[in-house]
């Protein structure tokens, strides 16, 4: 048996930055991975879905030549062989660096195999069996592929299938109406697919505030994507050599035909086969490692980061686990996850950004909040851009004065969410916010002068 000072699981996003840290204080590391370096972000997540958005938005805006003022001189025809492989580079990129960096790492070993517990302590990768006192699962997550009848009869794709895809489908079938879904139908429409996306509740991503649910409508519907809503998927087949996909539905036909058909229902934890029952590690009823608010399972000496602990899906909450972990075991810090403020982002075009609560949420609290709202319409650098869509919306507190949360979806979204999300990290009042000068002409400079129009959040509609 081969003895470590510590053992990770995977090189999803939480991983190699910890296995530097680890092995950059002393301690002899063993880093495992049985598929590609990099995880999830790396290989079938962020880094090849936005680069193929990017890949859409060039299509999009190239067919908006007009607007602009000028004209591409004819048709404007993707090639998506192409797309692949420009994605395949970036991807490629990544992933090869993170696996040269754990490589040339000094005190870290790598081990390329499928890990599985043998006891508290205790891992075999193949025929070896590595011991270490501190074991760090990393192990990441995959799509959910949902109970449909005939669904064993088809070729279907997730999202880790779908960025591999070097051909345009005719018509591409969506199941679930949410963040993955919502991208890839979206940027399959800009590429030139027809696309129908089935979402089985009454409106989209149905996280978010309904304001946020009816302007992604808006703009998926007028640039020519089928939205079926309270349409629940109860067969696929296929039949004269397309899908046919079965619907109940309150409204519209019973059957959509396509020639792709793309699952995007969830993600669930690859936790399946790590034998955790061996090491006495506790999951809960759907596969996630119960951990406490330090990243720590049941068992002493084993945490579990990233996405299959059930604390985030995102990468920005992988990398945070790594820093809550090693701030703890290494500088004697007292990090946990109950510090951080939700935050994330839906890259359709527009993007929205997400920080804290929404009105749903704040409105639950009992508190006595206010609210300040603005089209991006009336943002003058999405006037300038052509790029209107959207809104900014900010939650504050009436009492406190602090910002409770904040949705923006609009141009930029994403990045002018920050200006929001540090001022909560800092607790400090709203005013801090609204008395900032920002640059002109910025999607950001009018946060201010949305927080200085607050008024009362109405209570809830019938």
């Amino acid at each position: 048996m081969a003895n470590y000072d510590a053992i990770i699981i995977g090189t999803g996003q939480a991983g190699p930055s910890l296995a530097r840290r680890l092995a950059g204080s002393g301690m002899k590391v063993a880093i495992i991975e049985r598929d590609r370096f990099g995880g999830t972000c790396v290989n079938t997540g962020c880094t090849p879905t936005k680069t193929l958005v990017a890949s859409a938005y060039a299509a999009h805006v190239a067919r908006r030549g007009a607007d602009y003022g000028f004209s591409t001189g004819g048709e404007v025809k993707v090639d998506m062989k192409r797309v692949k492989a420009r994605k395949d580079y970036v991807v490629g990129l990544s992933n090869n660096g993170v696996e040269r960096s754990l490589r040339s790492l000094e005190n870290c070993t790598v081990c390329q195999g499928h890990a599985r517990f043998v006891s508290p302590h205790e891992v075999e990768v193949g025929t070896e069996i590595l011991g270490a006192d501190r074991i760090f699962i990393n192990v990441g997550g995959r799509a959910a592929v949902p109970d449909i009848p005939g669904l064993d009869t088809i070729d279907y794709l997730t999202n880790s299938s779908m960025v591999d895809l070097d051909v345009l489908p005719r018509h591409l079938l969506v199941v679930g109406g949410s963040y993955i879904g919502l991208e890839f139908g979206q940027m399959y429409r800009r590429f030139g697919s027809a696309v129908t996306v089935a979402e089985m509740g009454p409106r989209l991503v149905a996280r978010e505030d309904e304001d946020v649910s009816e302007g992604l409508a808006a703009f998926l519907t007028r640039e020519g994507v089928d939205l079926r809503l309270n349409a629940k998927c109860i067969s696929v087949s296929r039949r004269d050599g397309e899908i046919v996909m079965g619907l109940d539905c309150a409204e519209g036909a019973p059957e959509v035909r396509g020639s792709h058909l793309l699952l995007a229902v969830g993600r669930r934890p690859n936790t399946d086969d790590l034998g955790l029952d061996r090491a006495g590690v506790r999951q809960d009823a759907r596969g996630y490692i119960e951990v406490d608010d330090e990243l720590r399972t049941n068992v002493p000496g084993i945490w579990a980061l990233g996405d299959c602990n059930g604390r985030g899906a995102f990468t920005h909450t992988s990398y945070n686990d790594y820093e809550i972990v090693s701030a703890n075991l290494l500088d004697g810090d007292r990090r946990r996850v109950s510090d951080r403020i939700p935050a994330y982002a839906l890259y359709t075009d527009p993007p929205l950004g997400r920080a804290g609560m929404i009105e749903a949420e704040v409105r639950r609290s009992g508190r006595r909040a206010l609210v300040g709202k603005i089209a991006m319409a009336d943002v003058s650098r999405a006037f300038e851009k052509g790029e209107t869509d959207g809104f900014m919306k900010v939650l504050v507190d009436a009492e406190s004065k602090e910002i409770l949360g904040a949705s923006f979806l609009g141009t930029s979204g994403d990045e002018a969410i920050h200006c929001v999300l540090d001022t909560m990290y800092t607790k400090a009042p709203y005013t801090v916010l609204q008395r900032a000068m920002h640059i002109h002409p910025t999607v950001a400079e009018f946060i201010p002068t949305l927080l200085g129009e607050l008024a009362p959040l109405a209570p809830q509609r019938p």
